[in-house]
């Protein structure tokens, strides 16, 4: 079942996370249908960097891995800070592309983010409690929001005529950043 929305057809993809950010099991995503498409999981390349990072919050060395069904990575999403800087670097390995996220409008409450590979941009206005909407050419292209329910039920979907239909691109980028954060 694809989601329509106006006259354009949308995509949904739903998974459930733990409430704590201690625990990094591998967590499948699921289509339309019910039918598992992707599976990822928070890598620690080591013990001590897990365990430095349980001192700093479980927010500090953060990285997903997202995989296809056959366990070939497709995309991969880390958190990067360089002289004070905090920003995001993302590689697409289906399409061989790094992309670059990082943090707009600082001095916001919620400040918002934007996706660069130099090419174009998306803009990722958060929000807290509500969708967090994915902006191209000032449209709106994807969406996502994490919901309590016992665990984080999270949802993502993505417009049809949206120039990134790879929901692990969108999957790398929401776990860290917006499911993090930090």
């Amino acid at each position: 079942m694809v989601i329509q929305k106006g006259e354009l057809l949308m995509h949904k993809y739903t998974y459930t996370q733990p409430l704590s950010l201690e625990t990094t099991p591998i967590t499948f995503v699921y289509n339309e249908e019910g039918i598992a498409v992707y599976k990822f999981q928070r890598h620690y390349s080591n013990g001590i960097k897990r365990f430095v990072d349980k001192a700093m919050d479980f927010r500090y060395f953060l990285r997903y891995d997202i995989y296809n069904l056959e366990d070939q990575p497709i995309f991969t999403c880390k958190k990067v800070s360089k002289k004070g800087r905090v920003y995001y670097e993302a590689f697409d390995y289906l399409q061989q592309e790094k992309y670059i996220v990082a943090y707009d409008k600082w001095k916001e409450l919620v400040p918002d983010l934007m996706i660069t590979n130099g090419n174009f941009q998306i803009d990722i206005l958060k929000e807290i409690e509500d969708w967090s909407r994915f902006i191209y050419n000032d449209k709106e292209i994807a969406r996502w929001k994490a919901d309590v329910e016992g665990e984080f039920f999270i949802q993502l979907e993505i417009e049809e005529d949206s120039p990134i239909q790879d929901a692990g691109f969108f999957i790398g980028i929401c776990q860290c950043v917006l499911f993090i954060g930090g």
